[in-house]
């Protein structure tokens, strides 16, 4: 699907993470009163003469307010001064709340039904069906006390979604240990922590703990860190995460619905929460036979140094698993890290979604940002700008922990789309080389085909159907499908060099990388699975139950690790997903199954292939929300998607 006009320049919105944090609040209220100015437009206009008038000033209300709420999003993740991070959570605060009372609204809701649209093309007969729903979904034909009381719950819900978030990413945990205590760990890491006064500190923050957990030889360092990690945000978070549950109820079944699940999942493509429970039965079933053969192998090599051993306690799985993949299938983990220095691989993953969408990364220098660490790139397609991208990499005191795509600007036709792609991964440094896991490659592709689909997506005749705006089950899709090219072994020959030799990475060593990253997945899948469960079943039922006790009772049933819920630890106080994601985070799964439907589509050709990547582009990528995701899967395919090579990937290997 060509772009139909030509976008204009990036936006800059970038610099507005640069001025005073005073400034960057004014900025926001800008926004607020630019968009009750077009809601008191549309009020005023003859929606059955100017009805493109009123969509049009519709429009531009929400992607004022979009906008703004994804620029204070992303400066309330990574910014580095906690004034400005502040000021940032407070407007999007305010922001949210006129988002709520713009839902709220009788009249601007009346003149949109007054618009006759039976003219106009399907995508914006879909805009505008969706809008009308959601509107109902927001109370908007209720009684006046009704919505009072739906738009207190709103803001209540908006601050304290923000407090749980807050509380995850400022409650880090520091370990002290003995130098002897990170005996395993890679060299880079132990220079990367050096001791002082005799202890070395390592925290929970993800760099830390991942291969501290993968690698060190200390089952007690191990042990007291995995508990370390799963006490954060208590005990805060644990009355917040009740609040949260508890607001949510009440919204929902003050609006019609028995639960926040039943009301969240009405506009997702499972529509229902027993479409859902039914689906992570399905899949729980799918992986148990693998999960248990697994379980088994894990538990046989254990007991090659315990012959007494007869579990496996939840911080010994990483570590057992690496040691077991290394002595039966010749996968060293660490063997493959000289491959992969970071500037390498963001090379390569430049290098091969530049060269399979036919699109190249212009590098910009000189844009105002908000910390040195971040790197400008335009998305060029010939002589064309389709939008830029923000590279926001390495870790840094008070910035988010995990990796995401953060919006910037939404884009829409004639006006670029623009998105920061956040990860902490290591830097290189005069000290050594910043080298990745095999694992942080997959999810370097991962996270950077969220970039290439808000890009492609921005430029929709109208922003409300821009970018990202799929049915939220159907988002993580076009990711699942790209991080495969993290383990095909022609994508890896182009990028993959060993850091000091230059030599190229041998194709038998990617056979054993593809080998090894078979095993576990039933694992992993059942994990997953625990996961949604949980997500699903928090929302499900009424508030003031003990979301720990439900925990325990629900990692019993998932997970095959003796006592995976040990008392005094609270992971799902931490389980950042709950705000975000609510109910709906059996998302990841529902994705996959998709994406390894559509990945059938690339096996002719190969992943390094233009044809069916284009295919790609145009089917699914740049439609963005136009069409339903089941169409656009139906585009691609040509048939609509099954559970059948889900099933045989979940069988393979």
């Amino acid at each position: 699907m060509p772009v139909p006009t030509a976008p204009t320049a990036p936006s800059g919105a970038a610099t507005l993470l640069t001025v005073a944090p005073r400034e960057f609040a004014a900025e926001c209220e800008r926004a607020i009163a630019q968009a009750r100015i077009g809601a008191a437009t549309i009020k005023a206009a003859h929606a059955a003469r100017d009805g493109a008038g009123v969509l049009a000033a519709y429009d531009a209300v929400t992607a004022t307010v979009d906008d703004a709420r994804s620029r204070a999003s992303l400066a309330e993740n990574v910014h580095p001064d906690p004034a400005f991070r502040e000021a940032a959570e407070k407007a999007e605060q305010a922001l949210g709340a006129f988002a709520v009372e713009l839902s709220l609204d009788r009249d601007v809701y009346d003149a949109l039904v007054a618009v006759d649209v039976a003219g106009e093309d399907d995508a914006t007969r879909y805009w505008i069906e969706k809008t009308l729903l959601e509107f109902r979904r927001a109370g908007v034909d209720r009684d006046d006390a009704t919505r009072a009381r739906v738009k207190a719950l709103n803001e209540e819900l908006v601050r304290v979604g923000q407090e749980f978030g807050k509380n995850i990413r400022e409650d880090v945990r520091t370990l002290r240990l003995a130098p002897a205590e990170l005996d395993g760990l890679p060299d880079d890491y132990r220079r990367r922590h050096p001791a002082e006064d005799g202890v070395v500190a390592v925290t929970t923050n993800y760099p830390d703990y991942l291969p501290f957990m993968t690698y060190a030889k200390s089952a007690s360092a191990r042990a007291t860190l995995w508990r370390a990690y799963r006490e954060r945000g208590h005990p805060k978070n644990l009355e917040v995460l009740s609040k949260l549950l508890a607001i949510r109820h009440a919204l929902a079944t003050l609006l019609g619905y028995s639960s926040w699940a039943a009301y969240t999942l009405e506009t997702k493509m499972a529509r229902t929460d027993s479409v859902v429970e039914e689906f992570i039965r399905t899949v729980t079933d799918s992986a148990a036979p693998r999960a248990l053969a697994e379980m088994a192998d894990l538990l046989a090599f254990k007991r090659t140094d315990d012959p007494a051993a007869s579990s496996i306690e939840p911080w010994e799985h990483e570590q057992l698993q690496d040691r077991l993949k290394a002595a039966q299938l010749g996968f060293d983990s660490q063997a493959f890290r000289p491959y992969f220095e970071f500037a390498a691989v963001q090379r390569g993953v430049m290098g091969t979604m530049g060269r399979i969408f036919e699109v190249r990364f212009d590098k910009v220098s000189g844009v105002p940002v908000w910390h040195p660490d971040v790197e400008t790139f335009d998305v060029m397609d010939g002589e064309q700008c389709l939008g830029r991208v923000h590279l926001d990499m390495h870790p840094r005191d008070g910035k988010y922990q995990g990796a995401a795509q953060f919006d910037l600007t939404g884009g829409q036709r004639g006006v670029s789309p623009e998105a920061v792609l956040v990860c902490n991964f290591p830097r290189s440094k005069a000290s050594g080389p910043g080298l990745l896991q095999p694992g942080e490659v997959e999810t370097f592709f991962h996270e950077f085909g969220h970039l290439m689909h808000h890009v492609f997506a921005g430029h929709q005749r109208w922003a409300g159907i821009s970018g990202i705006r799929t049915e939220w089950d159907f988002v993580e899709v076009p990711s699942m499908l790209l991080q495969e090219w993290a383990v095909d072994p022609h994508v890896l020959r182009t990028f993959a060099r060993h850091h000091a030799t230059g030599e190229p990475i041998a194709d038998e060593l990617v056979e054993k990388l593809r080998t090894a990253r078979d095993f576990g997945k039933g694992l992993a899948t059942r994990r997953q699975m625990f996961l949604a469960a949980v997500s699903l079943d928090f929302h499900r039922q009424p508030p003031g139950f003990d979301t720990t006790a439900r925990l325990a009772d629900l990692q019993q049933q998932f997970l095959p690790f003796r006592r995976e819920h040990v008392d005094g630890t609270y992971f799902h106080l931490a389980f950042a997903h709950l705000d975000g994601y609510s109910a709906a985070y059996y998302t990841y799964l529902w994705s996959e199954v998709i994406a390894k439907d559509l990945l059938t589509g690339f096996q002719h050709d190969g992943l390094l292939s233009s044809a069916p990547a284009r295919r790609l582009r145009d089917a699914i990528l740049a439609p963005g929300g136009s069409k339903p995701a089941a169409q656009l899967v139906r585009d691609f395919l040509g048939r609509d998607y099954s559970f059948d090579a889900f099933a045989r990937w979940m069988r393979a290997g």
